[in-house]
């Protein structure tokens, strides 16, 4: 890693105190103003909030392509980084899906939860379906979602293959589909890994590492959006993925044959 891209030991104390005590502040709005206002409101405090915390490390968001302009809108994006969530909700705010064990984590599981996100028990059989169900009807009231199809972080080096199962809430309600691509770099081009999720990193070790850069660009670039009527979930899954890929010039995802169950007696 280039010398002249760490910060000093005094630099990432304060970059770090000052995320503890956005998250306190976090954690206060919602706990005392979100009970008492509305989900536009919430959109609004939420997306300023996200910026925030994206300024505070140091994270440069660069903005492509055309957002959504709200109504029943489906945001799926290859996944790198824990800061994916706060990047995209900085632009345009969601509800999130997210796997049952985020609930867990002390503090920012409750924020999630406040936030709207849905969290899924894959050890649940048919947990996905009921998900789905209140996805659906969400969406069918005019709230916006995002998922991560790959259904776990990489490198930012290869998109995967989608799951489609998290897509069908926008088949059932004749939602958009509005894919969107994420590159986490250095100030010299390189991927940046500091910023990336993937492996056996803790949160704590990724925010750690994350604070030795000086800046990081995040590149969000958001692609024409991809109308589900008369099509399957399969289908979508897999032309989210390869125009994403495409977008970052890497190669796409080979296709992911979907598993079909059957009913037992």
């Amino acid at each position: 890693m280039p010398a002249n891209q760490n910060t000093v030991s005094a630099v990432r104390a304060y970059r770090l105190l000052r995320v503890v005590i956005h998250l306190l502040y976090a954690a206060l709005v919602a706990a005392c103003i979100y009970p008492f206002v509305g989900p536009a409101t919430r959109g609004r405090r939420l997306q300023r909030w996200s910026a925030g915390l994206l300024q505070i490390l140091a994270v440069r968001l660069c903005v492509s392509g055309v957002p959504p302009a709200g109504g029943a809108v489906l945001v799926v994006g290859n996944h790198v980084s824990w800061l994916d969530i706060f990047a995209i909700n900085a632009i345009h705010p969601a509800r999130f899906v997210a796997k049952a064990e985020v609930r867990r984590w002390p503090l920012i599981g409750w924020l999630c939860a406040r936030g709207g996100t849905l969290f899924i028990d894959r050890a649940r059989r048919h947990h996905t379906r009921d998900i789905n169900a209140v996805m659906a009807k969400a969406m069918q009231g005019g709230e916006a979602f995002a998922v991560f199809p790959e259904g776990t972080t990489t490198h930012g080096d290869v998109v995967l293959p989608f799951h489609p199962s998290l897509l069908q809430p926008a088949l059932d309600c004749s939602a958009l589909i509005y894919p969107v691509a994420l590159r986490y770099s250095r100030v010299d081009g390189s991927l940046c890994s500091e910023a990336d999720y993937e492996g056996e990193k803790s949160l704590v070790q990724s925010l750690a590492q994350l604070v030795t850069q000086q800046r990081v660009d995040l590149d969000l670039h958001f692609l024409p959006p991809i109308a589900c009527a008369g099509m399957h979930r399969r289908a979508l899954a897999d032309e989210a993925a390869a125009l994403i890929a495409a977008r970052l010039g890497l190669a796409a995802p080979s296709k992911r044959a979907e598993t079909v169950r059957h009913p037992t007696a």
